[in-house]
């Protein structure tokens, strides 16, 4: 599972006990979004505004923006909470984004996102807006920055959670984990394209540096 909390949006009863016929390796992003903020802060630490593109219909969006304003008042920093639902919105996203003089990005989770990830990336190059995602993904297609749970990780554990089912252990039984693994990553040549230089304490701390 990925992105929401399953006990706040109902799927399990608890984490350790989930009930019923569900249970797994989950990664909450409502977790993830103030360290998101903060390393883009990091990377960026002259932008005075930082845009968040976000998909307003995602569950738990409400208590995601509650810890994005938190951590960017602990930052000092002014956030822009921009929404996009459809893909026909992302134009005016960007406009409204660099209208108001934002000096950094980070884009939210979602699949609309994920899978216009490509024109995502596009419009922060064409707008020199440094971008900070919530995967890998976008890195993969020249996105510049992402801070998200290892999915490899999650997988490999999803998996050892499948045998003990298979062998006959009930999956409401068996509590539901945390991502315990996360990753760092960057694309040195969206940097470079930039005219970026990524600090170098930031850039030793990261788990990928795609050239």
């Amino acid at each position: 599972m990925g992105g929401s909390d399953p006990v706040r949006i109902g799927l399990v009863e608890s984490l350790s006990r989930p009930g019923g016929n569900v249970t797994g390796v989950v990664f909450t992003t409502v977790d993830l979004v103030a360290k998101q903020l903060g390393l883009l802060h990091e990377l960026v630490p002259t932008a005075a505004v930082i845009a968040v593109l976000r998909y307003p219909a995602m569950a738990d969006g409400d208590a995601e923006v509650r810890e994005l304003e938190g951590a960017g008042r602990a930052i000092n920093r002014q956030l822009l909470i921009v929404n996009a639902a459809s893909e026909q919105d992302f134009n005016a996203a960007f406009a409204t984004i660099v209208n108001a003089r934002a000096g950094a990005l980070l884009v939210g989770r979602g699949p609309l996102f994920l899978s216009h990830r490509r024109q995502l990336v596009t419009l922060a190059a064409r707008h020199q807006l440094p971008a900070s995602y919530s995967t890998r993904a976008y890195i993969e297609v020249g996105g510049l920055m992402s801070y998200a749970a290892s999915q490899t990780d999650a997988y490999r554990r999803a998996g050892l959670y499948a045998a003990r089912i298979i062998r006959g252990e009930k999956p409401g039984e068996l509590p539901v984990e945390l991502s315990a693994k996360f990753e760092l990553t960057f694309n040195l040549g969206t940097a470079k394209g930039m005219g970026l230089e990524i600090p170098p304490m930031l850039l030793a701390r990261a788990d990928e540096v795609i050239e």
